[in-house]
């Protein structure tokens, strides 16, 4: 594969911009300059401003939409079903319910952002048939996050997609990744 992508986003309402345990969303700058958007890996988003989080939730077309162990176990056939016609490689899958993360390698270099939008569109689709759309229309978030990895970030971003999640609902790992994972469990075992 020509490149690797982390691709994650999360159901509608379930985080929002000003909330306190962190978002990624455009806020102003504190010297009044122009809008930034926390989201370098390694560093801190922005959290904690009620007044903003107030706002949205305010404005929103319905309650948070939550996942279920059935709907991710739905994802995850839904994923792998996408990359097999596409001819990319799932490396890694885990859904939460409130959010999903893909590692997926793919060969050229497509648009990210089309790649996020061919899967949350897809996983629309296979979710669907057994659990309509909620009243707001949408079981995601607008948008989500779409981050390059290369080199060993790849075997690390299998790790925390596979492994560092809080407890998945539901969860895949690519038969090529499972001895990193299996030597990650090995250690974390004994590190215990």
């Amino acid at each position: 594969m020509d490149r690797h992508w982390l691709i994650s986003w999360t159901t509608y309402g379930s985080r929002v911009a000003g909330d306190e345990d962190g978002f990624v969303s455009n806020v102003y700058a504190l010297d009044g300059g122009p809008e930034v958007r926390h989201n370098a890996p390694g560093t801190d988003c922005s959290a904690d401003m009620p007044l903003l989080e107030s706002y949205v939730r305010d404005n929103m077309l319905d309650e948070p939409y939550y996942l279920v162990q059935p709907q991710a176990e739905t994802l995850i056939a839904q994923y792998l079903q996408t990359c097999g016609i596409r001819k990319f490689e799932l490396c890694a899958a885990s859904v939460m319910y409130n959010h999903t993360h893909i590692l997926v390698g793919v060969p050229g270099d497509p648009d990210p952002h089309h790649l996020r939008e061919l899967f949350k569109s897809w996983a629309t689709r296979a979710l669907k048939p057994n659990w309509p759309l909620p009243k707001s229309g949408r079981y995601w978030t607008a948008k989500g996050s779409v981050r390059k990895k290369e080199g060993d970030a790849v075997g690390s971003s299998v790790i925390y997609v596979a492994r560092l999640q809080p407890k998945p609902l539901a969860a895949y790992v690519g038969e090529r990744w499972c001895p990193l994972v299996a030597q990650y469990d090995t250690k974390a075992s004994v590190d215990a």
